[in-house]
């Protein structure tokens, strides 16, 4: 057997100088030789912790081994049992968090962990060049209402016309695929792949309904009479604001507005699509998640000169992925560490700008256990900008929620769902993904909708014997 080798088989990318140019994807992918190698440095552990890490559970072993054997269908096939959205998961699950990060291999001070992420990108591209023909399951156990069409929603629709169930989702926007579509730029997440995953669980025989907007549309309570039950994914993508002095002026987004305009709605390519974005020269981003890398990694493709990112706290408490940090410093993306905004200024016009910021430094641990940010006194700097945007998280979005009162909600807005059956308040009626977690990952809401999926399987059966008695 050939020595097993230390680090991971590099994935091949765009040239940082030319990639800060388009919105193509950045990562190549994996050749097959390329995966085969990869998938070589696997230990085949018995009782494999990255299994009991993943959210959804792959047998990440079982769908490896078979790469090794270059048997790919057979890699899909163990991959499909686990997840609808494996293209996807591939490239924006935070793999180095979860399944890497208790990889044995990756435990030894001299090897990297296996790059479980990436041979799952290998997999579900290869499927989806292939054929593909769904499995005809009667679809007569039952109705079911999904809400929302992100991955959480996505994910219970899968699952439950698998198990032979009428699924309807309904989405608000013209596009499904919710945080994928709009969240998630084109050089990192390409909405060819979205649409193909998303297409493969239509197939299955999902029925979508595009421009629905519940709560105004229809109502949940039409929905509740209509349906055996219903799961409620609708994100939680309401744009939030430090609401500093200047928040109003022209020139400030949210990262809501900002990639939605950039992503759903074509803004990049203007004018192939007319829905232009605002040309910006100098950029300031606010925040330090993959959200804020996106934004600023779309602002320097879009043209910007310089693309700042103001975080308040230091390169060791980033929330963002490390390879979405490396790729953006690759591409000429500007650090303030450790600074915080406190004002907008005024063209004189109702115009940004600039940004007037604040210097911090590391207290103790807050709740979230990092260290709490404090200002320097007289640490003021400007930062010349024509456009900020903020990235520092996201509400619920209250359109739904708003006129279904009867449904109960935690302290911070969110449905309140028991997090191991995602059951709301009203019986027949579960919730899962970023309306009840708050802003979390793909792959955190796609667990939520497979043990939601599992369990309006067993609320509808067992409705249906108690009324049969």
């Amino acid at each position: 057997m050939a020595k097993r080798s230390y680090t991971k088989t590099p994935m091949k990318e765009q040239a940082p100088d030319s990639r800060k140019h388009n919105f193509d994807e950045v990562a190549l992918g994996y050749t097959l030789e390329e995966g085969q190698l990869e998938a070589s440095r696997c230990l085949q552990c018995k009782n494999a912790p990255c299994i009991d890490k993943c959210p959804v559970m792959i047998d990440i072993p079982d769908f490896i081994q078979a790469i090794a054997e270059g048997d790919m269908s057979q890699a899909y096939e163990v991959l499909s049992r686990y997840t609808n959205l494996p293209a996807i998961c591939g490239r924006v699950c935070p793999q180095e968090k979860q399944c890497e990060m208790v990889c044995r291999l990756g435990r030894s001070k001299k090897f990297e962990p296996v790059a479980i992420g990436k041979l799952e990108r290998l997999v579900a591209d290869w499927a989806l060049d292939q054929p593909y023909e769904a499995q005809e399951v009667g679809q007569n156990k039952g109705r079911v209402a999904v809400i929302g069409s992100g991955p959480s929603g996505l994910t219970t629709a899968g699952d439950l016309a698998k198990l032979g169930y009428d699924v309807t989702i309904y989405e608000a926007l013209h596009s499904p695929g919710g945080v994928l579509t709009y969240g998630i730029p084109e050089f990192r997440l390409p909405k060819k792949i979205v649409k193909q995953e998303i297409d493969r669980i239509i197939a299955q025989g999902v029925n979508l309904e595009t421009n629905v907007v519940v709560g105004k549309t229809i109502t949940m309570n039409e929905i509740i009479e209509e349906f055996d039950a219903c799961y409620l994914s609708v994100g939680a993508g309401a744009p939030r604001f430090q609401g500093i002095k200047g928040t109003s002026l022209n020139g400030v987004y949210s990262s809501s507005e900002y990639l939605t305009r950039v992503n759903l709605m074509h803004g990049y390519q203007f004018p192939q699509y007319d829905t232009p974005v605002q040309k910006s020269k100098n950029v300031v981003v606010i925040g330090g998640g993959n959200v804020a890398m996106d934004a600023a990694r779309s602002a320097k493709r879009l043209g910007a000169d310089n693309v700042s990112i103001v975080y308040r706290r230091s390169l060791e408490e980033l929330p963002a992925r490390e390879e979405e940090y490396h790729h953006s410093v690759e591409e000429g993306i500007n650090y303030h560490w450790l600074s915080n905004p406190i004002e907008y200024l005024d063209d004189g016009n109702g115009r940004l700008t600039a940004v007037k910021c604040v210097q911090m430094e590391l207290g103790e641990s807050d709740e979230s256990g990092r260290r709490r940010p404090i200002v320097i006194p007289g640490s003021e700097f400007i930062i010349e900008a024509d456009t900020a945007i903020e990235a520092i998280g996201q509400g619920a979005n209250k359109v739904l929620l708003d006129t279904f009162p009867e449904l109960a909600l935690n302290k911070w807005g969110y449905i309140d769902a028991d997090e191991e059956s995602c059951e709301t308040s009203i019986p027949g009626v579960f919730a899962g993904g970023d309306i009840v977690t708050g802003a979390a990952t793909v792959i955190l809401a796609m667990g939520a909708g497979k043990i939601a999926a599992n369990e309006i399987d067993q609320y509808i059966q067992k409705t249906k014997q108690e009324q049969l008695v």
